[in-house]
């Protein structure tokens, strides 16, 4: 075993005990706190509602927890375990040399770490969801959607990963660059195409009726200076009793949804108000600036991984024997390297919750205040 491995293991270790002891205190916190309303929302919410509340997170974060330690577990298995080894080997053994072999490794770590989640999927929906009453969906609704995320998947990804396969292979010492170029124009691609294209494939999107409440809203949008698509209903009922809205999209293809539920469960002032959060994020440029994030920090870990592709102390100290293959070198990088950039996760929450109250504020400003808490609460 090697210093690398060593730290490897004592980094992994530290995350991952860090973040399962952060859950366990946030269950610890909220079961000591059950048995009381917080006293700005003691006229507001009843103390049972209080508890489910506490109680469905608690489950949650239980369910959370376990699926930490199970990822990890899992990344032990497919580095020191030899998973990733062996899976190279075999579809190597099946494809030969080349970028088909390549294309199925990465497809097959796919596979297993979908069927690893699986079970607590199930659990999520069927039982924490469904015990707390906020479940809709049945046993084949759920197998439908898991084929049609895996068809879509497969239809967009695999081509993207043969790009990238390629390009790593020929494009020479610069050849991250041009991947990540490569990478940024799809990333783009699927959010133009997301609205009309994708999202049908799993819910119901119809034109909101005209009625005071689209009225409302497009007095907000026009006083924000936000145009769109369209505004749509989406059918989210028929899955779950969470609500919400959201908008989707960009340019000219721009689209705002609302959950079906979110229109059953708030009066026009809230739902207005609810949307001008929502254009806050749009208006202040959050989502442009955790696009140019994402890019940057793209940008970096490729070029990161531009300099440790031929490093043999790197994938030696994961168990694997170098060289690699571009496919195993791909997929290695991107499941370890959180291990390494974990001390980033408080950042970029406090980065995330900065913008939320930047988005509430802007709501403030242009709806009712008093309304959107109101919302907030329901």
């Amino acid at each position: 075993m090697t210093s690398f491995s060593i730290l490897f293991l004592v980094l992994l270790a530290l995350a991952t005990g860090i973040r399962l002891w952060l859950s366990w205190r946030h269950v610890r916190h909220m079961q000591a706190h059950r048995n009381r309303v917080p006293e700005p929302f003691a006229s507001q919410i009843e103390l049972t509602a209080h508890q489910k509340a506490a109680d469905y997170s608690s489950a949650k974060t239980r369910l959370n927890a376990a699926g930490i330690a199970a990822d990890a577990l899992l990344l032990l298995v497919l580095t020191f375990g030899g998973l990733f080894a062996g899976l190279d080997e075999v579809m190597r053994g099946w494809f030969g040399e080349g970028l088909v072999a390549g294309v199925a490794f990465i497809a097959a770590v796919m596979v297993v770490s979908s069927l690893v989640e699986l079970p607590f999927d199930l659990y999520r929906v069927f039982g924490v969801e469904a015990r707390f009453g906020f479940n809709k969906m049945t046993l084949g609704m759920f197998i439908a959607d898991l084929v049609k995320h895996a068809v879509v998947g497969a239809a967009m990804g695999l081509p993207l990963v043969l790009a990238v396969l390629w390009l790593m292979g020929q494009a020479g010492s610069l050849w991250w660059l041009w991947v990540w170029a490569v990478w940024s124009a799809f990333s783009v691609g699927v959010l133009a195409i997301y609205p009309t294209f994708i999202a049908p494939l799993f819910n119901k999107f119809s034109p909101m009726e005209e009625n005071d409440l689209k009225r409302r809203i497009e007095a907000l949008l026009a006083k924000c200076g936000f145009t769109s698509q369209g505004l749509f209903v989406m059918d989210g009922s028929r899955r779950s009793a969470h609500g919400n809205a959201y908008f989707t999209g960009f340019g000219k293809a721009k689209r705002i949804v609302f959950f079906d539920t979110l229109l059953s469960r708030l009066a026009p002032g809230e739902i207005e108000a609810v949307l001008a959060h929502e254009l806050g994020h749009f208006k202040m440029n959050h989502v442009v600036r955790r696009t140019a994030l994402t890019f940057a920090l793209s940008f970096a870990f490729l070029w990161i991984l531009g300099q440790l592709r031929d490093a043999a102390w790197f994938f030696d100290g994961l168990g694997l024997s170098a060289p690699v293959t571009d496919a195993v070198a791909l997929v290695v990088f991107f499941m370890v390297v959180p291990v390494f950039t974990f001390p980033l996760r408080p950042l970029m929450a406090m980065y995330s919750r900065k913008h939320e109250f930047e988005a509430d504020a802007y709501a403030a400003r242009n709806a009712s205040a008093a309304e959107l808490a109101q919302a907030l609460v329901k």
